[in-house]
């Protein structure tokens, strides 16, 4: 399986998206810092995630969500 994630820092408020193939792996990454670009903002939490049978689906979904801002 593949995920889409939104992720919400505690410190800041500010969001994150991502794709990933191992959810739990890359949360645990992003809050012991070494996603360079989420480790000013740890921790994060976990605010939505989906489900793709493929990773193609995923980064499809991750590239949709994130035309939503601005």
């Amino acid at each position: 399986m593949y995920y889409v994630y939104i992720l919400q820092s505690q410190k800041t408020a500010r969001y994150y998206i991502g794709s990933c193939e191992d959810i739990e792996g890359r949360i645990e990454r992003h809050n012991n810092g070494r996603v360079p670009i989420t480790r000013p903002g740890r921790p994060w939490h976990v605010v939505h995630k989906e489900s793709f049978d493929t990773r193609s689906e995923a980064v499809k979904r991750e590239r949709q969500i994130k035309s939503y801002k601005g």
